[in-house]
């Protein structure tokens, strides 16, 4: 008789404890919605981290449309295609130009702003010149992109890649998206003259 008051006492504390507990979860349950915004409120670090991180993203759309129209550039070159290189030129214009700079710090904003007007140029060049003098603009505007993803960076796995013998042996850097080397200053002239500097990804 005593085993099974004993028994029935503990199985009675344990369902309340059990209730007790559940209790306090369906509270918890109700609490998040405004915990949370008290919390956004009182700091405001949510808030401005979601805005920063949206602003970001789109900052980063952007700059993904640059580089694949700046690779475009580079296998028109590569193919010596001087109507493919115009073409991508005139749309990596639009690009530049649709580059939102807000969600980046003040220096980063005036940096940014200095290299893309340098880079618009450059596509403004490729898309109404022959091909030599493309290939020119070619090399300022890799330039440009390598330090403008500096800053803004990419989901893309890129590969910086160096030519010793363009530009009178000076060299000249290109960003490629494979790790062969395809060399769009020579072209067919001498395809895979360079070398792979560094993996960007």
């Amino acid at each position: 008789m005593k085993k099974t008051s004993i028994k029935m006492g503990i199985l009675t504390m344990a369902v309340l404890a059990l209730t007790t507990i559940s209790c306090k979860d369906g509270n918890k349950e109700e609490a998040p919605i405004p915990m949370s915004s008290e919390m956004q409120l009182e700091d405001g670090t949510n808030n401005g981290d979601s805005e920063r991180l949206m602003a970001n993203n789109s900052g980063n759309s952007a700059s993904e449309a640059i580089i694949d129209n700046y690779l475009k550039i580079k296998n028109a070159l590569v193919a010596d295609n001087q109507e493919e290189a115009a073409k991508a030129g005139g749309l990596l214009i639009s690009d530049f130009e649709k580059f939102d700079k807000t969600s980046y710090s003040s220096e980063e904003q005036k940096e940014l702003t200095d290299i893309i007007e340098d880079a618009k140029e450059q596509a403004e060049h490729i898309s109404e010149s022959p091909m030599d003098h493309q290939r020119e603009h070619f090399d300022i505007l890799s330039k440009d992109v390598i330090d403008m993803i500096a800053i803004t960076g990419t989901d893309k796995k890129l590969y910086q890649d160096f030519c010793p013998m363009y530009n009178n042996k000076k060299g000249a850097q290109w960003l490629s998206s494979t790790e062969e080397i395809k060399n769009p200053f020579f072209g067919s002239k001498m395809m895979n003259c360079g070398e792979v500097q560094k993996e960007i990804n």
